[in-house]
């Protein structure tokens, strides 16, 4: 089981992202501001509409976690920059979240064992 962040500023939608990552069979770990230094995770999903969830994002991607983008919209070179695993744009199917969210952390476990 993987410990996903969640990092969506709108309840309802942080919800629904939650329950994607139940359903996967995951942890979702609800973002709720501060330091990151102690969280241990093993992705993310973040809305980058926000210049404190690229904060995130940065953090996140300066230990290697896979982070995945969710927004209503485009992507922009800040968020691009960071190599995020998958950008989705509100609305998307569900079903594309879970898919991404499976690729990003199969790579995930794989990284270590190849560079071994």
């Amino acid at each position: 089981m993987a410990r996903v962040l969640i990092c969506e500023p709108h309840d309802d939608i942080s919800a629904l992202l939650e329950l994607v990552v139940r359903r996967l069979g995951h942890e979702p770990v609800a973002f709720a501001g501060g330091d990151l230094e102690h969280v241990s995770v093993d992705a993310a999903v973040i809305e980058p509409g926000e210049l404190s969830a690229l904060e995130v994002a940065r953090s996140l991607r300066s230990r290697n976690v896979p982070v995945l983008f969710t927004s209503i919209y485009p992507p922009g070179a800040d968020a691009l920059e960071l190599k995020p695993a998958a950008y989705l744009v509100k609305p998307f199917p569900l079903y594309a979240l879970e898919r991404a969210l499976q690729a990003a952390l199969a790579v995930e476990v794989l990284a270590p064992a190849a560079v071994g």
